[in-house]
């Protein structure tokens, strides 16, 4: 079985440790009951393939393609096995949870996507209009919204559309997925997040929804809209091949690959949005992508640490504070 370490907020059983409130430290936790997940017939190691949380609930995907779900109303010791095989993904939102499986179909569960069950799992991909794209290559959760990028490059949004993060202004739920953008090669947003961005196959990045404090890295001044209703492209980017996308409910962090004087490659990681905790290298509002300078970014750790050790959650500003 693999190692977990965790920290930050300890509350319900994510921790699975009697630990305080708030832990300052990586700590490592085993797993109980994993005979929900155990092949009799077989004894092999199980490996995990990705956590995902929010504030109520943990889930853990190995690499068997089976889940098993940690909620606040469990006792620690009685998690619940995620009744779906050959699971690729699993994510989740503030109200809602989805997995991809092998065979490119969602099932997701909230109470803006099954309002009558929101308990029950519904397979949203076969909700899209055009059959012939309802082949899902990736999954994200938004915090009242789920995100779907089919085999065609079209992504869909379902849920509520509370900040125009659709890429249009209506408050209303979408009650199947409403087609969104073409063209489109991955998708960024966050379990608390009200906003997204989108990466087209020209490596051009787009962005909508909320923009409180900016982090959208689309305004200048906090005199401009604080949400943006159509999905608009960041024309102040910095120079390099982005990688990777990280977001905060009020802030984003984005792995840009560069190159150093000498034309060789160098990572570089890049904030805007609200510094509430210290996190991102300066405590202020940015409203565009800026550099965070730090000695301890002066060498290809940066993109492992990026990769390896960040969930999509609100925790990233607890791990990069950590390491300043």
């Amino acid at each position: 079985m693999d190692e977990i370490l965790y920290f930050g907020k300890n509350e319900f059983p994510k921790l699975f440790v009697n630990e305080p409130y708030q832990i300052t430290r990586p700590i490592k936790f085993n797993f109980p009951n994993l005979n929900l997940i155990e092949n009799e017939n077989e004894n092999e190691i199980k490996r995990i393939k990705q956590i995902s949380a929010n504030q109520t609930t943990t889930i853990f995907l190995f690499q068997n393609g089976k889940a098993i779900k940690y909620t606040e109303n469990d006792s620690n010791q009685n998690p619940e096995k995620i009744q779906i095989e050959n699971i690729e993904k699993v994510t989740l939102g503030s109200d809602n949870e989805a997995v991809l499986t092998s065979k490119g179909k969602v099932f997701a569960k909230g109470k803006y996507i099954n309002r009558k069950n929101p308990n029950e799992f519904i397979k949203i991909s076969s909700l899209i209009e055009d059959p012939n794209d309802r082949i899902i290559e990736d999954v994200v959760s938004g915090a009242e919204s789920i995100f779907l990028l089919t085999s065609n490059q079209n992504v869909y949004g379902i849920g509520l559309n509370s900040h125009a993060q659709f890429g249009f202004e209506d408050p209303k739920t979408a009650k199947k997925p409403i087609f969104m953008m073409s063209n489109i090669t991955r998708v960024f947003t966050n379990t608390f997040s009200y906003s997204v961005f989108l990466l087209d196959s020209n490596e051009e990045l787009f962005s909508c929804g909320n923009n409180l404090f900016g982090q959208l890295g689309l305004i200048e001044s906090r005199n401009e809209p604080t949400s943006i209703i159509n999905f608009t492209q960041i024309k102040n980017l910095p120079k390099g091949k982005i990688i990777d996308i990280q977001m905060g409910n009020l802030h984003s962090l984005m792995l840009i690959e560069d190159e150093d004087e000498n034309q060789n490659p160098k990572t570089k990681l890049y904030s805007c949005g609200f510094n509430e905790f210290n996190g991102l290298g300066r405590y202020q509002v940015t409203y565009k992508f800026t550099e965070i300078k730090s000695p301890l970014f002066e060498n290809d750790n940066i993109r492992e640490f990026f990769e390896m050790e960040i969930e999509k959650s609100n925790l990233f500003q607890f791990k990069l504070n950590f390491l300043n």
